[in-house]
């Protein structure tokens, strides 16, 4: 049976192999070396959306964390489970803004991902995502980002996304900014196209009497 076509997926399926050479040349500790200060050292649990060729999720899992990665693209999906064997990860088929299988579940999460995953939806896409998001974050977990900013790939579906934009919408959910941090992009392809990315983290506030 075919997938249903996710909106922001467009162009992944098509330069999935590709994609998986590219993203796995990177070391995630290398991609995430912004935020690594917010990651527990502890083993946790942490949920990966957008998780793409699983690069991320593995890291997780290395380190000890239980890590549901989420991913609506089946071309990156299959071969990342192929790829990243662990029994420390759970792999889905589930997509923003609604994330409708995640929150049947009624998890949270010590800690929330978002990589290059963003910039796909548009405003009002957004609106509806980050409730949905900050249910899923335990209180004093985080919500981590990386948000992509610069020219539009071919065939791709992404918008200008304000880290200031982002920062309201995630107040409005009680998670307060904790990083704000505008890095060049690894690829020297990207940095040379004029490509840069907002790293952006959250802390889930404890409620008052909690």
């Amino acid at each position: 049976m075919a997938s249903v076509r996710v909106s922001g997926t467009e162009g992944y399926a098509d330069e999935a192999e590709e994609l998986l050479k590219r993203y796995e040349g990177i070391p995630a500790a290398d991609a995430h070396r912004a935020v690594l200060h917010l990651i527990p050292a502890a083993p946790g649990s942490v949920l990966d959306i957008g998780s793409g060729t699983g690069r991320d999720a593995a890291w997780f899992a290395a380190q000890g964390h239980r890590v549901v990665a989420v991913e609506p693209t089946d071309a990156l999906r299959l071969p990342a489970m192929a790829l990243h064997p662990s029994p420390q990860i759970e792999w889905l088929d589930d997509s923003l803004p609604d994330l409708a299988v995640l929150l049947a579940r009624g998890e949270r999460f010590d800690v929330i991902m978002l990589t290059a995953v963003w910039m796909h939806l548009d405003a009002q896409q957004r609106r509806r995502a980050m409730p949905n998001l900050a249910s899923l974050v335990r209180a004093e977990g985080a919500l981590i980002m990386k948000v992509r900013h610069g020219p539009v790939p071919p065939g791709r579906r992404m918008f200008e996304v304000s880290p200031e934009e982002t920062i309201e919408l995630a107040r409005m959910q009680n998670l307060h900014p904790v990083l704000n941090l505008r890095t060049e992009s690894s690829q020297e392809a990207n940095r040379v196209a004029g490509v840069t990315w907002s790293n952006l983290a959250f802390v889930k506030a404890k409620r008052s009497g909690a």
